[in-house]
């Protein structure tokens, strides 16, 4: 039979549980994991190429709610803890028309955001777009911006959006503000900002095979001869 202290330090090295609801089940998983991890946990197969746990994915979109609080929510599984009484759900993938466009094609981008994206200015200003985004980024007024055609405001807003596609489901004008942003930025690169001085020169030259002798030499070197040739060059 175990001593007293034995079982009081076994009991300690256990971890406090706590009760979430996955997909509408029950289970008891650790205090303090996060909801990607409470879904391994409980042996679910997380199939959407969720993974890099760092909240750069955007492929653990989540639905949840807490005990004390009726209204849902939205959330990165890999970067929110689980609470007692927590109910959560993966949000599936959602519809949403993706136009199609090539960029070097493209005469008048800001126009032809109306002509690929015509719901873009049907926003309502019901917010519900920024209140769903797990980055903090303020989604309703980069629509806005992509409308009144300050794309570069637009690929600065959205540097941090993770393609997650919370906003989508929300909109009751069904816009979809991540990929209309994602048109912004692209078209805002490709159009509208200055390329490095020099940069379709050195393009061209390694086109036209400038630098291949350097190139093979470089793969031919030897590990140890990689590391001198590199210490030499600091």
């Amino acid at each position: 039979m175990k001593s007293q202290d034995v079982v009081e330090q076994d009991q300690a090295i256990q971890p406090q549980m706590v009760s979430v609801e996955i997909e509408g089940k029950r289970y008891q998983v650790p205090a303090g994991i996060t909801l990607m991890k409470a879904l391994w946990y409980t042996g679910k197969n997380v199939i959407r190429g969720a993974g890099c746990l760092g909240g750069f994915c955007g492929a653990c979109a989540t639905y949840y709610r807490t005990k004390d609080d009726p209204k849902v929510k939205t959330c990165l599984a890999c970067s929110k803890a689980v609470e007692d009484g927590m109910s959560f759900s993966f949000m599936p993938a959602f519809p949403a028309r993706k136009a199609s466009y090539d960029l070097i094609q493209l005469k008048d981008p800001k126009q032809d955001l109306f002509e690929l994206y015509p719901e873009a200015p049907l926003c309502r200003n019901c917010n519900a777009c920024t209140e769903a985004c797990p980055q903090s980024i303020d989604v309703r007024e980069g629509v806005w911006k992509a409308v009144f055609g300050d794309f570069k405001a637009v690929s600065e807003m959205f540097m941090d959006c993770v393609m997650c596609g919370m906003c989508t489901p929300v909109c009751i004008a069904d816009i979809a503000p991540n990929l209309v942003a994602l048109y912004a930025s692209r078209a805002q690169g490709v159009h509208f900002t200055d390329k490095p001085e020099g940069l379709d020169t050195r393009i061209q030259e390694i086109t036209d095979g400038k630098f291949n002798q350097d190139w093979d030499r470089v793969m031919k070197l030897s590990d140890e001869e990689l590391q001198n040739t590199t210490a030499a060059a600091k």
